[in-house]
């Protein structure tokens, strides 16, 4: 395939992991296509934290700026959703759903997230985004030293509730019928001074988008006024899965030092791939991505055809990247 294929690279998911990587492909004078279906993880959030020079700015904000300053490096954008993907000599065959199109491209990078499994409990989706949340790092600042609850079970739970002390003395956990904490932990949760309730929750009740109480399966009323849960996302897409990623226990993909899995030209970079998933992080995983990605191809283009296996040019796509910038 090599230069005839449609595109040099072409990114799944236009969140900030796949712009950030296209932005630095682009500046490389790289032939990009960006697919996005529209459905970013943090659609229900009015402002992303934590985000260097734009803290606070909403998401859509933020991925139109992204998109924007793409244009002057002729980065390709499509609305479009990926249906499936497949190696090919030199690349991947990536097929689209809606344009029933096929494309080629020397080089894959799937930005495509995770998805947030919501808490089975009556009332919270008007809530979620407003005052239930799943990370106390981007919104605990918003509700300090208020009366939180947290929701997990077993050790997750516990580890949530003890991470709200940061922002608030005023924690309760709440685990919903599931496994309580052990007794070591509930006696670290004494220690640190945070309640807990075992028993079923009925709904949650609130006032445009502001909580107000947890209900309790008894009819019992705790007044609360931000709600942090603990679930495991899981993959939005399957692509990963289909083209031979493998996973950590948790469901992320196994990436290396430069976002490379191990399968020859694919790369996964944002919150599918790792534990802290932070707007800018995933920014910053993008960015490594394109840089591995931009200098696997300059070899591959520089070194001519059948190199020797022990060709200083024969460089494995997990190499570290000696050529980055220093600031």
């Amino acid at each position: 395939m090599g230069r005839d294929a449609d595109y040099d690279v072409i990114i799944v998911g236009g969140g900030p992991a796949g712009l950030s990587a296209a932005l630095i492909l682009g500046r490389c004078r790289r032939r990009i296509l960006v697919c996005d279906d529209g459905n970013p993880r943090n659609a229900a959030s009015h402002a992303s934290h934590g985000v260097f020079t734009r803290d606070g700015a909403p998401p859509s904000e933020l991925l139109r700026l992204g998109r924007e300053q793409l244009e002057p490096y002729g980065v390709e954008l499509w609305n479009v959703h990926v249906a499936d993907a497949r190696p090919v000599d030199g690349g991947f065959e990536v097929m689209l759903e809606e344009e029933n199109t096929t494309l080629s491209c020397r080089r894959l990078l799937l930005a495509t997230g995770v998805v947030d499994e919501l808490p089975r409990v009556q009332g919270l989706e008007p809530l979620y985004g407003r005052s239930v949340w799943h990370c106390p790092y981007c919104d605990g600042w918003e509700v300090r030293d208020q009366p939180l609850a947290a929701y997990g079970r077993g050790n997750d739970g516990v580890d949530l509730a003890l991470g709200l002390k940061t922002w608030t003395d005023d924690i309760l956990l709440f685990t919903d019928g599931g496994r309580p904490p052990s007794p070591e932990e509930q006696k670290v949760l004494q220690h640190e001074g945070i309640r807990w309730c075992g028993e079923r929750i009925a709904r949650l009740e609130g006032t445009d988008g502001q909580l107000e109480r947890v209900v309790l399966a008894s009819g019992e009323s705790i007044a609360r006024r931000a709600l942090f849960f603990h679930t495991h996302p899981r993959q939005r897409s399957l692509l990963a899965t289909r083209l031979g990623c493998t996973f950590t226990r948790k469901g992320s993909v196994k990436t290396r030092k430069l976002e490379d899995t191990g399968v020859p030209g694919l790369y996964v970079a944002g919150d599918a791939s790792r534990d802290v998933q932070f707007v800018i992080v995933a920014a910053a995983e993008g960015a490594k991505a394109a840089l591995a990605i931009n200098k696997s191809l300059r070899i591959e283009d520089c070194r001519g055809p059948n190199p020797s296996r022990d060709s200083p040019f024969a460089v494995p796509e997990s190499m570290e990247v000696a050529e980055s910038p220093g600031k």
